[in-house]
């Protein structure tokens, strides 16, 4: 599935380095497709939460989501204990209480993106994907498997690159880009 590419930037954020982002467009069907896919067919593969200054949750579940719908513009992804909603489409609320136009612009992703972050040497790092909502406030981000890092978090002896098949693949059908050498230029990853 390929949406109308935006270009590529680099952008340098403070605590997190270097990002080479890989812009996607927010639309609804993407994203809906994009983070049931993740949720849905590899749920033991990623970490997710939010990233923002002062706090990351770094989120691994033990089983797959029980559900995975949309209500009113939220994704809800429910693990049965616990769950989360994710703002990726049109927010209108109820008859008796509808949203504000900007309150429903504010609440749905606006920004949405594939990225890895650079090691000092310009090799990578880290892969991830991050939403934004429509203030440019993180949503979410979500870990793809790290080829310097074990599925307990643990760093690798070697870089394990077949841990780059989902970044490759998702990079391939949502972005329309060929796996890249460069991701696999690192001997680790640094922490910012």
């Amino acid at each position: 599935m390929t949406t109308d590419r935006l270009e590529p930037y680099t952008v340098t954020e403070p605590g997190n380095g270097t990002l080479e982002v890989f812009p996607l467009a927010p639309d609804e069907q993407v994203l809906l497709a994009l983070l049931t896919e993740l949720f849905r067919d590899h749920w033991d593969k990623i970490h997710f939460g939010p990233l923002i200054q002062g706090a990351v949750f770094e989120i691994k579940v033990s089983e797959p989501p029980e559900k995975i719908g949309m209500l009113d513009g939220y994704l809800t992804v429910d693990f049965g204990a616990w769950h989360f909603h994710i703002c990726i489409g049109e927010h209108r609320g109820t008859r008796k209480d509808p949203v504000a136009p900007e309150l429903a612009h504010h609440r749905r992703t606006g920004r949405a993106e594939f990225y890895r972050r650079l090691n000092p040497d310009g090799s990578v790092g880290s892969w991830g994907i991050r939403l934004f909502n429509g203030k440019d406030e993180q949503q979410i981000t979500i870990f793809l498997p790290n080829a310097f890092l074990s599925d307990e978090m643990r760093f690798l002896k070697t870089p394990d690159w077949s841990r780059l098949v989902l970044w490759d693949d998702l990079r391939r059908r949502y972005l329309g880009l060929e796996p890249d050498p460069k991701d696999r230029s690192g001997k680790t990853m640094f922490h910012q």
